[in-house]
């Protein structure tokens, strides 16, 4: 059984421990955090550094600014130590411990539980023995494991927030207008998901749609008139814009 300590216990410190608790091969022992959470068992949180055990592997699970303190906080040496971040260089960790990667890409809610076997979680590592170490127990939980370096990882991660944080953003700007209009948002439901699912067959270059790309332009002005907010104003222009840009590439 592969010992695995959790350092942290926000949403991808949870889900990872749901996921591991139904894994064969791997066991989480410990998660550390600052005060106790409820989504961990009493008996196996602890909020000293001093009393961390041992294990084969401690996933950082913590914010970007908070990863180099933690860290360095860790008193033991020589043990593979790895963050879960999508942005930050693995030399970032302390050099005492062996350092790699271990990044689901995906967005984690507390309240929204998610399949982790479809999850892809992109791997890197210093040493090989450890990406080997790294590579079962992603195996463990996912169907979908990557070598990912720092730069690719780097990209993956500007293009998640592109497809993911910024495309909520959108949603949430689409349910203000329509709850300032008294229509309900779930009537859009049916276009968001058929808009995700085009993009299972159809590149989103081929999947693209609207006034846009059709350079309707009295469509366009039409829109721009409507909207009172300026921001969502300004939002509607530029990306206009840009489809109407990648349509001339």
């Amino acid at each position: 059984m592969i010992k695995v300590i959790l350092l942290g216990s926000g949403n991808v410190a949870t889900h990872l421990f749901q996921a591991f608790s139904k894994a064969t091969e791997v066991e989480v022992v410990q998660v550390f955090s600052r005060t106790l959470s409820e989504d961990f068992p009493k008996s196996i949180q602890t909020s000293d550094f001093t009393k961390i055990s041992d294990a084969d592997m401690y996933i950082i699970c913590v914010s970007d600014d908070a990863i180099a303190s933690v860290s360095n906080q860790l008193e033991f040496e020589n043990r593979l130590v790895v963050h879960t971040s999508g942005s930050t260089d693995f030399n970032l960790l302390d050099k005492k411990n062996r350092r790699g990667v271990f990044y689901p890409l995906q967005t984690f809610s507390k309240n929204k539980s998610v399949s982790f076997t479809e999850i892809p979680i992109c791997l890197e590592s210093e040493h090989v023995s450890d990406y080997l170490l790294l590579e079962k127990v992603a195996q463990s939980i996912s169907n979908s494991v990557y070598k990912i370096d720092g730069n690719q990882r780097k990209a993956l991660h500007v293009s998640a927030v592109f497809v993911c944080n910024f495309t909520n953003h959108l949603y949430q700007i689409g349910n203000e207008i329509c709850n300032q209009n008294n229509i309900p948002f779930s009537i859009l439901q049916p276009l968001i998901e058929e808009t995700a699912s085009k993009i299972k067959t159809l590149s989103p270059k081929e999947a693209q749609t609207g006034p846009a790309l059709r350079k309707d332009s009295k469509t366009i002005a039409k829109h721009i008139d409507f909207l009172s907010d300026e921001n969502q104003v300004e939002i509607y222009k530029l990306l206009t814009k840009s489809i109407q840009n990648v349509e001339k590439l």
